[in-house]
This record gives C-alpha cells, structure tokens and sequence, in this order.
C-alpha cells in the first residue's frame, strides 16, 4: 500500500473530526451523508389535531390608491406630421383622460380612509355579514328568531341563597356540583371567530347552545353549538374526520369597524330584560346593540379617543356602567340621548371591569390597574353637580346629565361629608386588579390579579342597608393561579344560573377549564389533551342549564363542554 501524502493524511484527520464532531451534535442528515448510521429518533407527534374549519372566508383588503406614474412613461408618441385638429382632439382625448384618473384616485383615496374609519350609522344585518352566502344568511335569522320566540329576562337570585349554617350542607353542596360538573366532556369544537377570542356570552335559550364571541377584529362570531354541521370536503374531496371536523354552525359579523386590533371587542351582554338584543363594547370606542328581531346594529354611545373596557346593565336593562382605559365609569340611561351621559373620574389609571350588584344594583364593583378593587354607592355619586365645590349635591332637582367629574373632583367629594358612604370598600392587590365580578346573589365577589392570586369575598347582606363603609373589605380565601400570559387576560367570571350553588370557571395556562366554588373549592379540571393544545382564556356558562360551558383560545377556536352523551 502506498504511503499516503502529508496532504492526504491531514484530510482524512479532517474528516474524521467532522464525524465525531456531527455525532456529537447528532446530526441525523449530515451524518447519513458521512456514513454513519443514525443514532436518534424522531420526535412523538402531537395526538391532538385543530378542528378543521367548514369554511375559510378571506378577510377583505383595504382599499389601496392607485399608484401615480410616471409621467416619462406615460408621453405619447406624437406625429410630426399631425394636423391642427388631430393635434386638438388629441389634447382633449388626453385632458379628459387626465381628469378619470384624477377623479378615480381621489375615489380610491376616499375608499381607504372610509375603511379605516369607524361606522357610526345604523347596519343591517346582511351589511353587518356581507361575507356569508345567501343560504347561510337565512340559517343565522333562523337561528335569532329562535332565541326572540320569547323574553327570557336575567334571572337574579336570592341574596340569602345558599347560605348554611353548617359547613356540611356547604359540602354537601359542592360535593354535588362536582359530581354533575365532572363528567362534562368536549362534545363540539369550531373556529367561530377568525382572530383571537376576547370576550364571550351565553345565550339562555335552553333549546339550543347559543353562543356569541367577540374577537380581536371586531368581529362578532355566533355559534350555534349543537346544530347539525354541513359535511365540507377539502381540495382532495375528502371529508375530516369526525373528531376533526368542526362542530355545529357559526356565522361571523363584522360589528365593530375597522377590521383591524383597534376594534377588539371587549365584552358582550344580552339584554337583561328579554336577550332579544346583545350589546357589544369595543376599543374603536363604541358600544353597538344589534336586535336579534330586525337584524339592526345601532351604535348607542361613542367616546372620542377613550377605549372601552367593559359594560354592565342592571336587571331592569334602562342603564348602562361603561368603564374604560381612563379611569372612568360612564353612566348612560338609554331612555335619553347619548349626549346625557355622564362620566366620573374614579380613578388614576385604566378601569378593567365594572359589576353591577344584581340584588343591589347601586353597588358599583370597579378593579383598576392601580391595584385597587373598590365598592361605589351610585346613589351618592350621582349628586354630584356641575360647577359646586366637592361637598356639592344637586338638592334641586334630578342629578344633572352629560357631565365629567374629575378624578380629583371625585376624590374631594369622596373623603367630604357630604360624600360620606359613596365608597363603601377598597382592598388593594399585590398587582394591577384585572377583573373583579359580583355573584348572582349580589353577595360575593371574585377578583383576578397580575399578583398570581384570585380573591374571594363574601358579605353580610345586613350590611348592605347602611350608608357608611362596610367595616371589613377583607377576601376570605386567596387561591393561586397563573395569570401571566400573552393572551387573553383571564377572567374569573361567575355562572349566572342563580338555581345553583355559586361557581365560578376560569381558564388555566395547563390548557384546561376550571371551575370552582364561591367557598374557594376547586370542584372540576376539565381537559382533553388529544383535542386541545391551546390555553382557554375565555370562559362563560350557561344561565339555566348547570352542565354547559364554553370556551375560546387565541386562534379563534371555541369549545362546547358538555355530558359525553348529550345529542350534538
């Protein structure tokens, strides 16, 4: 054998250390290529699957101007030998042509700004789901005629419900609920909204699962749950498998305009009178009510560059508390004009969410980004007066209307005598308050904070008659749990249904639903790690029927949790 070259044994000591160094690093390709046999295997894949969307609808464009051009490439070629008339028609042909493209880029132009101005005006609902097909407009009035068939009011419950003397019966209780809520299971799943989920309601139509999600868009998304879904083949004409496909049949209306982040719905509510009409608030700074009955969304209150948090309506429906991003609660009676509105100055920084006490509506529950949750009597705080010093009330007349009271000017009248009981309680937080809500008893409250902790309180309702500050605004439970997240802020929020035991459902960053009791009392973890993968950050319940949830991730993809054996 020959002896090898000083060049040849450098290379073949080069190549040697890539090898060992590639099997080291466990390059699978590179080193096939070297010809060394493969030591790793493949990463497990994911059992979960995303539901497959029936239908994918393109979000419309904005209008873009047309372009100018230059003018170098626009000159025509003239003829030296051109008469003095084709030469004046040619001018004319070329002025008059000038003036179209004048006319149509001006056009063009206004189009773009249109798009991306709000809509103040009245839409119908065919403006309001300009992207759905005709047959898939008439099953969505089908489907809101069925939920006007008749009125179906708020239900409140009784401020001394569910109220033990014995903690066995509070056991008792909870050890029901968990057995009843324990067994709910994943029975539909659809992408309903195309952006990410940031607010949701139940409708309490008991004959279907009616559902509504606001989204990141503006974009109103209703879920009819359980109907039958339309079998959708793919571009292979192959139909998704059953734990695949979608479940039920959504439609999606642009409520809120432009469909950009700026018109993020920020909370939904049915009309606590009859729910023939839902409220919808968003960060474009409108509030739109679109009637389930004429298929109109009318915008009902506009602020000029304030973001709107959320809105609560008392169990009569003739009142609005608006929060919003400058520390402000706004109070609206919809039997006036919205130019009456008036707006108090709570706060120093953004107000979150306000709760109206259900048995006691003029108790306000505001949670800020200051830390603080805080108890407001409305009736004090609806005598303050324009123009009177800060121990001022209007003792002349009805409180007066379309006025702003100042943070400062609230402040003074809160710590005068006069203002003596507007703020029944405050309790401050370890970080910003993200939501705090009242029970449907009026009775307890749940907040959530930045500080990892939800709060539970519960009060005496024999308190609730006196005109000073509750003597204790202590929480008597502090549960952990994460809410340092990306998404969706997550929100504690309450079952309305007021026949049953207090109970609560909150997302949770391990990709499951949790429920828990007014005592503090984690009755179910609900999950399905073969079918979701993502965080369920927004939760609601349904009014009347105790097993019935659902929930929205950061995809626009929203889950049904039910009985396993519930018919879809």
């Amino acid at each position: 054998m020959p002896e090898l070259s000083e060049y040849e044994l450098e290379r073949e000591a080069n190549i040697a250390r890539n090898r060992a160094l590639l099997e080291q690093l466990e390059l699978k390709d590179a080193v096939g290529q070297l010809g060394v046999p493969a030591k790793t295997k493949a990463p497990a894949k994911s059992k979960a699957k995303p539901v497959q969307p029936s239908k994918r609808v393109k979000r419309e464009r904005e209008v873009e101007a047309p372009r100018r051009q230059s003018s170098r490439l626009k000159k025509e070629v003239v003829d030296p030998n051109e008469s003095p008339s084709k030469k004046r028609k040619r001018e004319a042909e070329h002025e008059e042509r000038l003036r179209k493209e004048e006319e149509e880029r001006r056009e063009a132009e206004e189009k773009a700004r249109e798009a991306k101005r709000p809509r103040h005006q009245d839409l119908d609902l065919t403006t309001l789901a300009e992207e759905l097909e005709p047959p898939e407009l008439i099953t969505l009035r089908a489907a809101l005629q069925t939920a006007v068939t008749t009125p179906l009011p708020k239900r409140v419950g009784e401020i001394d419900a569910f109220v033990f003397d014995e903690d066995k019966k509070d056991d008792a209780a909870v050890k029901d609920l968990r057995n009843r809520l324990q067994k709910m299971k994943v029975v539909a799943r659809a992408k309903v909204t195309q952006d990410r989920v940031y607010s949701a309601a139940y409708h309490p139509e008991v004959s279907k699962d009616l559902i509504f999600f606001g989204d990141k868009h503006g974009q109103l998304g209703i879920w009819d749950a359980r109907a039958p879904p339309d079998e959708v083949a793919d571009e292979d004409d192959d139909v998704a498998a059953a734990d695949d496909k979608e479940g039920g049949k959504y439609w999606r209306l642009q409520q809120h305009w432009p469909a950009t982040s700026k018109s993020s719905i920020s909370s939904v509510k049915f009309d606590p009178m009859d729910s023939h009409s839902v409220f919808t608030t968003s960060y474009d700074c409108t509030i739109r009510r679109m009637s389930f009955i004429s298929g109109i969304s009318q915008e009902i209150f506009s602020s000029d560059e304030t973001l709107i948090t959320s809105v609560d309506l008392p169990p009569d429906g003739n009142e609005l508390w608006i929060s919003d991003a400058a520390g402000g609660l706004t109070h609206l009676d919809l039997r006036q004009d919205k130019s009456k509105a008036r707006w108090y100055g709570l706060s120093d920084q953004k107000i979150g969410s306000v709760s109206i006490n259900p048995t006691t509506p003029h108790f306000l529950l505001t949670a800020s980004n200051n830390r603080q949750l805080k108890i407001w009597d409305s009736r004090k705080l609806q005598t303050l007066m324009v123009g009177s010093d800060s121990g001022g009330t209007n003792v002349d007349g009805p409180p007066q209307t379309g006025a702003e009271f100042s943070f400062d000017t609230v402040q003074e009248f809160v710590e005068s005598k006069k203002g003596k009981g507007c703020l029944r309680g405050e309790f401050s937080h370890g970080k910003s308050v993200s939501s705090a809500y009242w029970d449907p008893r009026g009775r307890s409250i749940v907040s959530t904070s930045y500080d990892d902790t939800l709060r539970l309180w519960e009060f005496d309702a024999a308190k609730y008659n006196s005109s000073t500050a509750f003597p204790s605004f202590t929480p008597f439970s502090r549960m952990k749990h994460n809410c340092q997240t990306w998404l969706t802020i997550l929100r504690a929020v309450w079952t309305p249904n007021p026949d049953v035991y207090p109970h609560f459902t909150i997302g949770n960053m391990d990709h499951s639903l949790d429920i828990m009791s007014c005592k503090g009392d984690l009755i179910a973890r609900l999950s399905d790690r073969s079918r979701i993968t993502a965080v369920q950050a927004v939760t609601c319940s349904h009014p009347s029927i105790v097993e019935r949830a659902a929930t929205g991730n950061a995809s626009g993809r929203c889950v049904l949790w039910a009985p396993p054996d519930l018919v879809a």
